[in-house]
């Protein structure tokens, strides 16, 4: 099957990638989860992309009830609740497998249940759909209801966070990409087992190169071994079964590293500190600059906190080598359609301002 990378190993590239290893991931993460046939699934991202792609793929090799909404910031509002509720595209999956061969029939079936009983067994969302999701309370207790939420294609930032740690049912947080057939990794986000550090799954190697990115062998998904751009911090524990376990933290992307003044400043980090005050209306950048190589700028939303008032809450909050010298406004920031900040478009819309 050919799917596009979005470039967590290098620019982006067109993949071929084959069927057995995709199933491969499926079972992994169905097994995982305890996902077994009959469960009910949310498809609520494009197709266009490997996670789209994989929700697919799970329900044709576990046999899930695999219910379809039109892709959105908010799969569980207004009409798209509806459909969840008394006319949703429900998709029965059916697969078989003779000779190595794949082949998957859906077929649209009637689903009469409420939006109240119409139970989600799982459910994979961006950090965006689950930012919107939650700030709707009708909309919150229907995802707070999913057995098992899946986050990935983006940083999870500290409020959302906070605000997941209450939910009844299990939160995860991903680490993957396309060329692992989505995520080799989770994290809990939410209850006793909350961590920062991703636990990979069984079969995955992890370890740092010498720039201190992330190197993962995860033969029975991909052939090759992948050197990421995601600078991590990797360690070893011991279980209360005397094991040891290989665990793994994203501090952040190597391509989104800012050298001001010699200062080696990571755009990630300067975001965490800076969204429990300023929300999410805003995105840290770079542009040139003759003294300092390189600085810092904050691109925000207009409408919000003025230039200087800005400023004030980088001073407060920031060491001072990360107080950004440039504020710049925009009618609205630029995001992937996958809900990622988009860097390159970030960095165009600064440049010269």
């Amino acid at each position: 099957m050919l799917v596009h990378t979005s470039g967590s190993t290098g620019e982006p590239k067109a993949l071929w990638v084959e069927k057995r290893r995709m199933e491969a991931s499926a079972r992994i993460t169905c097994d995982f989860l305890g996902l077994k046939a009959g469960d009910t699934a949310l498809l609520c991202m494009p197709l266009d992309f490997i996670a789209g792609k994989m929700m697919v793929v799970r329900a044709l090799v576990r046999g899930l009830r695999l219910i379809s909404v039109e892709p959105s910031g908010r799969p569980f509002s207004g009409d798209s609740l509806q459909l969840i509720g008394d006319r949703c595209d429900l998709l029965s999956v059916q697969g078989s497998a003779q000779a190595g061969n794949h082949t998957c029939q859906l077929s649209p079936v009637t689903c009469h249940l409420s939006p109240v009983t119409c139970h989600l067994d799982f459910a994979a969302m961006v950090p965006l759909q689950v930012w919107n999701t939650v700030r709707v309370a009708e909309e919150r207790e229907r995802l707070m209801a999913v057995r098992h939420l899946i986050i990935g294609g983006g940083a999870i930032d500290d409020e959302l966070a906070r605000e997941l740690r209450c939910f009844p049912n299990a939160v995860w947080s991903t680490y993957g990409m396309t060329e692992t057939l989505s995520h080799i990794a989770l994290r809990r986000l939410n209850g006793p087992e909350a961590s920062e550090w991703y636990t990979p799954f069984e079969g995955v190697e992890v370890r740092t190169d010498a720039d201190g990115c992330l190197v993962i062998d995860a033969p029975h998904v991909c052939a090759e071994t992948l050197v990421t751009n995601d600078i991590a911090e990797v360690a070893t524990t011991t279980g209360a079964d005397g094991r040891s376990q290989v665990r793994f933290r994203i501090i952040g992307r190597r391509d989104n590293v800012i050298c001001s003044g010699g200062v080696k400043i990571q755009i990630e980090e300067v975001e965490r500190l800076l969204r429990p005050h300023l929300g999410s209306d805003f995105l840290i950048t770079k542009r040139a600059d003759k003294k300092f190589g390189e600085a810092v700028v904050l691109l925000y939303k207009k409408g919000g906190l003025s230039a200087e008032e800005l400023r004030a809450v980088c001073r407060r909050t920031l060491p001072k080598y990360w107080v950004p010298r440039f504020f710049v406004a925009a009618d609205a920031l630029p995001y992937t359609a996958t809900g990622k900040p988009a860097r390159k478009e970030a960095e165009l819309l600064v440049q010269g301002v």
